[in-house]
């Protein structure tokens, strides 16, 4: 299959695994599945909407990710605060990170987009998964957090392969 995700950077989690291990690596599985169809793409082609009803792109996706990693761990579950500010995002527009992203910097947003994850890693390691933060209407513990951003980055993934396949034909997740 041309474009087939077969990279030592990314391996799908042992069926065994301990609760939070299995969390964490299956995070970390679909985080780098999104940084690898991204990869060996121009910037003009990460930009690209091939679907043209949508505002998704692939350097749309990371933006919207980076956003995302730091509304859950960052604002609700280290701050408490839902009203933490956004990095790109406007709240009243709806998908202002996605677009328009005529002036944004690949290797500016992707830093961005890495440091969020690892400030995310680092406010999980000290928790326990019960551990909760304030979201906009409840208590939202850690165990939430991470299945809810294993089911993000999945159905964005999946939106990135598609967008990929339209761009150049790679396939494969």
């Amino acid at each position: 299959m041309v474009g087939e995700l077969d990279d030592p950077r990314r391996h799908e989690p042992e069926g065994e695994l301990a609760e939070r291990q299995m969390l964490e690596e299956w995070l970390e599985y679909h985080r780098t599945t999104l940084l690898l169809k991204c990869e060996g793409l121009s910037d003009e082609e990460r930009k690209r909407r091939p679907v043209t009803s949508s505002h998704l792109s692939l350097h749309g996706l990371v933006r919207h990710m980076a956003e995302v990693e730091r509304a859950w761990f960052e604002a609700v579950l280290e701050n408490s605060d839902p009203d933490f500010p956004n990095i790109w995002a406007t709240p009243d527009v709806e998908d202002s990170e996605l677009v328009p992203l005529d002036g944004a910097g690949w290797v500016e947003d992707l830093a961005i987009w890495q440091a969020q994850c690892e400030t995310s890693r680092q406010i999980a390691a000290g928790r326990e998964l019960d551990e909760t933060g304030q979201g906009r209407d409840q208590r939202i513990s850690l165990r939430w957090i991470y299945v809810h951003m294993i089911e993000e980055y999945a159905r964005h993934n999946g939106h990135a392969d598609l967008i990929r396949e339209l761009i150049d034909g790679s396939v494969g997740m």
